[in-house]
């Protein structure tokens, strides 16, 4: 993934937020460092992951090599089947809102990359670990951490972020 789509994921992370507190709220880059890419084991990246209604699933690609096939089912996404998609991803950029439980299939709509695996399904549970133990009153002696691809965002941490990245990437020009 480029520097400028790194910026871009931020940036559009920071607007979509809006500087509101988003609470548990994960967003998830799908596989990690090198996005929907034929090199990223994004098998590996999801296997152990927790989704959750409210958290945001971001994908980033070559808008001018691939595109994303969300299905309807789990034998279209084994077979890699993209006649009859639920929506096709095409910006290069997408975040995609988590907002019911169930599983999603995506895949690439390259029918070679999917069947090499570039594919994902996502298995989405009700609410966040971390919501679910505030809602019980519990407090966390130290802040939870997050697996390498997914950040827990809040609206100030997010400003932040931003600020600094356009100040690094101002700084080296």
């Amino acid at each position: 993934m480029t520097i400028l789509q790194m910026v871009m994921v931020v940036v559009v992370m920071a607007a979509t937020i809006g500087g509101e507190m988003a609470g548990a709220q994960v967003h998830h880059v799908v596989g990690g460092d090198r996005g929907w890419d034929t090199s990223s084991d994004v098998a590996s990246w999801s296997s152990g992951r927790s989704f959750s209604v409210g958290d945001k699933i971001w994908f980033a690609y070559s808008a001018a090599e691939e595109s994303i096939a969300e299905l309807n089912s789990k034998e279209e996404y084994e077979s890699c089947d993209v006649s009859n998609p639920i929506r096709m991803y095409t910006d290069g950029l997408d975040g995609i809102p988590l907002d019911g439980e169930g599983i999603r299939y995506f895949v690439s709509s390259n029918a070679e990359n999917c069947k090499n695996g570039l594919k994902l399904h996502v298995e989405v549970g009700p609410l966040g670990n971390s919501e679910a133990q505030m809602a019980k009153g519990a407090v966390a002696a130290e802040p939870p951490t997050t697996p390498s691809g997914s950040i827990p965002l809040h609206g100030s941490s997010v400003l932040l972020l931003v600020g600094l990245w356009l100040y690094v990437c101002y700084m080296a020009i």
